[in-house]
């Protein structure tokens, strides 16, 4: 296809508004040239086989993200022989680390880091942090060679860098096609003699020798025999498989990263109330201003701002400034729903249809078709779970896009900064020594330096204190 001596696409630098687009071809060219060549006559067919090749990597879209062929006038441009699948090069998280290391330290206005690629890099960033000094280094090391190169070689490099990580570490959402390994299925000699096995598809093992087992007759395929085949391999698409290491990955990961909220390994601060009688820790927990370790937590994920009262509220509060609340209250109202007596739960059915999701309601949620087809029939017979595929909606849609931008936003890192702030006036305490000092000193009684700023600020603090 890129052979021009044999008649391949013609591939060709395309002038735009103030800049040129150097090696792309047309969707349609591709599609073109598979009919020609490949004697297919169906253009849905050679748009498919297309789709098929871009799913792979080797043809690629430069305007998107989402591997697919279309027959229209989009700009594809041919990935590198060296990021080719077909030379089996597995890639590790490292090399992920330092790709997305790498580019946040170029052109920040044409390669900024999507929001998932953001998360991935916080998510490795801590995963790696023994050693990511190392991996900042490897990144800075690449960045000098690549700006050494011409300006448009590197923005076809970059491009087709870009797009083998689409390939192996694809948008959330997109299908991964680098799940099935093609070395295994190449060692898959007889795909009827299969069995389920705890890893997935397996070879049917012989535990006699083949000279005393008879030869039996070639029996003819049934359609009973390819509907069990059917069913069988759809269980086994549905299914999620994991590696092993990948599995030890994260546990490793996920323990590191909540050592310091383990008393039993982290000693708790002032003290842990569980082995004392000093429960000063659980009045600091209780307080409405969270400790850094405590905000820190938020960032972990999603469910752990929503088990936290004071990080509902932080987060309820930048909802309001973004004018979508009404998604976060809709998902408290149907968490409260399912705690209801039985008698009070159609009528607290009724009072969320109307205040959410009724035409013309005052707080109305974005939902999509089919979830709302299911809730409008739920709702005819309502019970604690008439809402469920509305709040899972939901709640997908807070996890991916508010509490994303929740986690960036001045809100959240002001209280990050705030603890870290040094305090430089004589006198000044943080506010987790003020709360510390207020509930010992409301036991105690008012201490002397309180009566005497009492005193100075005037009577009516004095008869306060006392």
């Amino acid at each position: 296809m890129q052979d021009d001596k044999t008649g391949g696409v013609p591939v060709r630098t395309v002038k735009s508004f103030l800049s040129k687009i150097p090696s792309v071809v047309t969707g349609t060219d591709i599609v073109q040239w598979l009919m020609k060549n490949l004697s297919i006559e169906d253009p849905v067919e050679a748009i498919h086989l297309g789709s098929l090749i871009a799913a792979q990597g080797y043809v690629f879209p430069i305007s998107d993200h989402v591997l697919t062929m279309k027959d229209d006038g989009t700009f594809y441009r041919f990935q590198a022989p060296y990021f080719w699948p077909s030379n089996c090069w597995e890639p590790e998280n490292t090399d992920y680390a330092i790709y997305l290391c790498k580019r946040t330290m170029q052109n920040k206005a044409r390669l900024e880091l999507a929001d998932y690629e953001a998360e991935n890099l916080a998510r490795l960033q801590r995963a790696f942090a023994r050693k990511w000094e190392f991996i900042f280094m490897q990144a800075e090391a690449q960045v000098k060679i690549d700006r050494k190169k011409d300006k448009t070689e590197r923005k076809i490099l970059d491009s087709q860098e870009r797009a083998f990580w689409d390939v192996h570490r694809p948008v959330p959402g997109c299908v991964n096609t680098t799940e099935m390994d093609i070395r295994k299925c190449r060692r898959l000699k007889n795909p009827q003699k299969v069995k389920k096995s705890v890893y997935g598809v397996t070879e049917e093992s012989q535990s006699q020798s083949p000279v005393h087992i008879p030869s039996q007759p070639i029996r003819k395929t049934t359609k009973e025999d390819i509907r069990k085949q059917i069913t069988f391999l759809n269980a086994q698409i549905d299914r999620h498989c994991l590696k092993m290491s990948k599995v030890a990955e994260s546990l490793i990961a996920y323990t590191e990263q909540y050592v310091e909220y383990d008393p039993l390994i982290t000693p708790a601060e002032p003290s842990n109330p569980w082995i004392s009688d000093d429960i000063a820790l659980w009045d600091i927990e209780m307080s409405k201003e969270p400790s850094q370790q405590r905000v820190k937590r938020w960032g972990f994920s999603f469910d752990e701002i929503l088990k936290d009262q004071v990080g509902r509220d932080q987060f309820l509060r930048f909802l309001e400034s973004e004018f979508s609340s009404e998604n976060l209250r809709f998902w408290l109202a149907v968490q409260d729903l399912k705690k209801q007596p039985l008698q009070d739960v159609a009528r607290r059915v009724e009072e969320i249809w109307q205040e959410f999701l009724a035409p013309g309601a005052p707080s109305a949620i974005n939902l999509d078709s089919h979830s709302y087809e299911i809730t409008s029939q739920n709702v005819k017979d309502g019970g604690r779970y008439t809402f469920e595929d509305a709040q899972e909606h939901i709640y997908k849609l807070m996890k991916s896009d508010s509490y994303a931008r929740f986690l960036r936003s001045n809100a959240y890192q002001d209280l990050l900064l705030a603890k870290k702030k040094p305090e430089s006036e004589q006198g000044r305490r943080t506010s987790l020594e003020k709360f510390t000092r207020s509930v010992s000193t409301a036991k105690q009684g008012p201490t002397r330096t309180q009566r005497t700023e009492g005193c100075v600020g005037g009577r009516q603090e004095v008869a306060k204190g006392h």
